[in-house]
């Protein structure tokens, strides 16, 4: 992982924001940013994959991040990350292709939560959000 100044405010701002949630074994879910973070390749992927279920799943807005100054880039990876449940999942999939940065994140995360080994219990449920992802990682593997 790339540990520049920006690096280590998303780390903060990514331990803060997450402080309280679990995973869905009950786990601290800051696992899961961080374990994507330690994959990308560059510093935009990496703050990206730190920060890319603030929006979504904290009270933090994409207004407070840039404030904060995490950089177009970013941010603009960040607004395709966070999932209106308004859009159908694979059209919300489909824009994501189009960013670079916001693609490697996602490519990371579908990979991640595909991995039924961190679940306490595998049900159908799970096996269909799966099968899910599975489709979503197709996607945004295509050329």
């Amino acid at each position: 992982m790339i540990y520049t100044d920006r690096t280590k405010r998303a780390i903060r701002l990514m331990f803060q924001a997450h402080r309280e949630q679990t995973d869905k074994s009950g786990l601290p879910y800051v696992f899961h940013p961080f374990h994507l973070a330690e994959q990308m390749t560059d510093e935009d992927t990496t703050v990206a994959a730190l920060l890319h279920d603030v929006v979504e799943d904290t009270d933090y807005t994409l207004d407070d991040l840039r404030k904060m100054g995490f950089g177009d880039a970013v941010c603009d990876a960040l607004a395709l990350l966070t999932h209106d449940e308004a859009v159908p999942y694979m059209d919300y999939v489909a824009a994501i292709k189009e960013n670079p940065i916001a693609r490697a994140v996602k490519l990371a995360d579908l990979r991640h939560n595909s991995d039924l080994a961190r679940l306490d219990q595998v049900d159908d449920k799970a096996l269909q959000r799966v099968e899910k992802y599975r489709k979503a990682i197709a996607l945004l593997s295509e050329a």
